[in-house]
């Protein structure tokens, strides 16, 4: 079900987030997917930059990548809950309760793809192969991650816990 207005939002706190699966929208999850992809990209993209730009080999730079993907994911849902005047300590036990296993499913997507996809490991940053794979395994990711994400939020799990907190 998708809310006219953030003031909507915060009178409900329901969005379908808790009921179970079946009233949880796909335009609810997609908007998980895409906050978690949001930290995903901008880890992913910066692992595999530095990681090229240093010469570094396919290993080390997925490993920094990965690693990246997951501080920024967890970054972007930190800002959001410390906004809402939660404790650190707090905040952070619900970026990892909100986001590790979509960013898990994510990643395991994206660097799959990448992996399989001929040559895409060996291209360059001036290289189309690797933006063009870049953007393919994202999408994937995204297209994948969707339905964890919903049945997640349908189970109070995931995005779920993360707009308890949102004002």
């Amino acid at each position: 079900m998708q809310h006219a207005g953030h003031t909507e939002h915060h009178h409900t706190h329901d969005h379908g987030h808790g009921r179970g699966a079946g009233r949880v929208s796909w335009s609810t999850a997609a908007q998980a997917t895409l906050h978690c992809l949001t930290g995903c990209a901008i880890g992913e993209v910066l692992g595999m930059v530095i990681g090229t730009a240093l010469g570094w080999g396919n290993v080390p730079t997925m490993v920094l990548a990965i690693a990246l993907a997951f501080a920024f994911g967890y970054s972007l849902t930190l800002r959001g809950v410390l906004r809402a005047g939660v404790g650190f300590r707090t905040a952070f036990r619900v970026a990892l309760a909100a986001d590790t296993l979509s960013i898990a499913v994510m990643e395991l997507i994206d660097n799959g793809v990448i992996a399989l996809w001929p040559s895409a490991m060996d291209a360059h940053l001036d290289d189309a192969l690797f933006w063009g794979a870049l953007a393919v395994s994202l999408a994937l990711a995204f297209v994948v991650t969707t339905p964890v994400n919903r049945w997640m939020i349908g189970r109070g799990k995931g995005h779920a816990v993360v707009h308890r907190y949102h004002h």
